[in-house]
């Protein structure tokens, strides 16, 4: 067997140390840094040269005590000795505490720190106060542990703040508020330089209620056990949370994000409401995973859920946002949805929007459903006209409520080839429209602006219309199905690849004659000619010169009895002289008119005559019922 490797020996640190109480369980014995002119920590100076060294401090002094364990009395003594007379609040140059130990309550309250503030690894074993302190350099607290409750309200930080892996075990109070007593509201944290807490682990409630950040926030890799509290923050620039872990709620209600704020792989696991808060740039979750039911609401410009996981019910309720669901998970009942008032607090208060004030509207738009299974998902009053729809699953299912509007095609007359072109007024997909915009013999006015949108033609579009249609005829809205019909049959009929040619022409006919049986004017139209048509020709060639009398022809025995009679009928002749006559006309119109009806009017004819009959009650019919089935479609519920 073995022997186990022995131990490592410690690492000394890069200072000269004490050494007190070295032994064989600790070979370093006390870290702490020299007094300048001795041997020992602070601690372990004697009590006349500790109090030599205090009695020459003077306020704005640079101290260096690295690695010093600082009892609660002893601390309280250094900064009795660097108080400054004209404040009655310590105030210190550049202070270095890395690896320092307090043990007790650490009290820094209303302190200054002129220079930098070195809190590195340090440990406070007790409550650490910082309230009222002023950091004008960067104060470091990077891996320090807290052990009590951390006091950070009204605290000014004008340089960078760096809280990156600091662990909180119990409470962080960075906000404004009232604790513990009924003590006067006192001002949040303010953060003026770069606020860093990469890494760090609250284990408690982290309390940033009102609490300023005049720079960039970032939280990445920030672990919350408790209550994360950032209820009317101010984020000046833009707010990182990037794989950070909520284990417990996120309060962001009423908070103000001037740039972007950041989610993005965030894990949320017993969230169940984000918001109402208002972002002027970004709010992207992309990769966040929300592990129980959840409503999210705020005002934004652009929300990114790209491959968003979310695992329970979820309602987002949304403001002038841009929305791109691209490849985000639904597992359950999800409702996207735009608020037309500005959102409201539980106390009546209206939620500002100022933020947002040089909007052009507060419509929420989505931008993507590309990878989605649409089977759960319920949209109302959102505007979807530059949403890509190709590739989303289970479309036919989507629910679709309210006013949700889809592009357009151009208005207006057109002029292609020296020919006049009028696309007849439908809703279109955005995918449509940059296909459409790409064509060599393409029309100025189909839209251009999708982004992200691939190579998609009619082959890919064709199932999405397709989709939609069933979507709204399950929704029981035939008429609102119609428009996606449409645009089904133009895909087909533009298909070059899974559509025949003999398929194109059929529905190129369907299409010119009816517009898919959805345009009655465009059959009545057809009708109109048709029965015109009918008419001239009738009156030209269909028409005899008079109409056949009939004749009886018999003989009369010469003794008498019956006389048998022979009636006979002359066959009409072909018109001549001047056809167009107002008598002419109106027996024209009656057969033309029979004709619709697919009746017979008894007039008699020649021999065009009756093949003009003959295919007007062929085709007429027909066109009556292509007018009729599209007026139908118009109106069925």
């Amino acid at each position: 067997m073995e022997n186990p490797s022995p131990a490592l020996p410690p690492t000394p640190p890069n200072w000269p140390h004490c050494g007190h109480g070295t032994g064989p369980e600790d070979p370093l014995g006390c870290r702490g840094i020299h007094v300048p002119g001795h041997t020992a920590c602070l601690t372990h100076l004697a009590d006349a040269q500790r109090d030599a060294y205090l009695e020459g401090l003077t306020p704005g002094n640079t101290i260096d005590h690295r690695g010093t364990p600082f009892t609660e009395p002893l601390l309280d003594a250094l900064l009795a000795a660097l108080r400054d007379p004209a404040t009655g609040h310590p105030r210190l140059g550049a202070a270095q505490f890395q690896e320092a130990s307090f043990e007790g309550d650490a009290s820094f309250r209303s302190a200054t720190f002129e220079g930098a503030a070195w809190f590195v690894s340090a440990t406070f074993e007790g409550d650490a106060s910082f309230r009222s302190a002023t950091f004008e350099g960067a104060a470091w607290f990077v891996s320090a542990t807290f052990e009590g409750d951390a006091w950070f309200v009204s605290t000014t930080f004008k340089g960078d703040a760096w809280f990156m892996s600091a662990t909180f075990k119990k409470l962080a109070l960075f906000g404004a508020g009232t604790f513990l007593n009924p003590a006067p509201l006192e001002r949040a944290a303010r953060f003026e330089g770069v606020a860093r807490f990469e890494g760090a682990t609250f284990q408690n409630i982290a309390w940033f209620w009102r609490a300023t950040f005049a720079d960039t926030a970032r939280f990445p890799f920030t672990t919350f056990k408790r209550e994360a509290q950032f209820e009317s923050a101010t984020f000046e620039d833009a707010a990182w949370f990037a794989l950070a872990t909520f284990e417990s709620a996120a309060n962001f209600k009423s908070a103000t994000c001037q740039s972007d704020l950041t989610f993005a792989q965030t894990t949320f696991e017993r969230l169940s409401t984000l918001g109402p808060f208002v972002c002027a740039g970004r709010v992207v979750l992309s990769g966040a995973v929300f592990n129980g039911p959840v409503t999210l609401s705020f005002a934004a410009r652009r929300l990114n859920c790209r491959r968003t996981r979310w695992s329970s019910t979820a309602e987002l309720r949304l403001r002038y946002a841009t929305v791109d669901f691209g490849h985000a998970v639904f597992e359950y009942p999800m409702t996207i949805a735009a608020e037309a008032e500005p959102f409201v607090l539980s106390d009546g208060r209206s939620v500002s929007e100022q933020a947002l004030a040089d909007a052009p509207d507060a419509t929420v738009r989505l931008a993507s459903l590309r990878g989605v299974d649409a089977s759960h998902l319920l949209i109302a009053d959102v505007d979807l006209s530059g949403c890509l729809f190709t590739g989303t699953v289970h479309l036919d299912q989507v629910r679709l409520e309210g006013t949700c509007s889809f592009d357009r095609v151009p208005p207006g007359t057109h002029w292609r080839r020296g020919r006049p072109v009028r696309f007849t007024q439908r809703r279109t997909l955005a995918e449509e429209h940059l296909w459409r915009a790409g064509q060599p013999t393409a029309v100025r006015g189909w839209n251009v602006a999708v982004f992200s949108a691939g190579r998609v033609g009619p082959a890919q579009l064709a199932p999405v219309y397709r989709a939609l249609r069933k979507a709204f005829e399950d929704g029981k809205n035939e008429p609102g199905a119609a428009d996606f019909y449409y645009g089904e049959m133009e895909m087909r009929r533009h298909d070059t690849t899974g559509t025949t040619r003999t398929e194109r022409g059929l529905l190129h006919g369907y299409w010119l004659l009816s517009g898919y049986g959805l345009r009655a004017s465009r059959a009545l139209g057809w009708l109109a000619a048709a029965m015109l048509v009918t008419i001239v020709l009738l009156m030209g060639f269909g028409l005899p010169k008079d109409s056949p009398k009939q004749e009886a022809t018999g003989t009369v025995p010469p003794g008498g009895g019956t006389v048998t009679f022979e009636i006979d009928k002359a066959a009409p002749r072909n018109p001549t002289g001047d056809r167009f006559t107002g008598e002419r006309l109106e027996m024209a119109v009656n057969v033309t008119l029979n004709s619709v009806v697919f009746r017979s009017s008894d007039q008699d004819l020649t021999t065009a005559g009756t093949y003009i009959e003959m295919a007007s009650r062929v085709t007429e019919p027909v066109l009556l019922g292509l007018a009729l089935l599209a007026i139908r479609n118009r109106v069925k519920r």
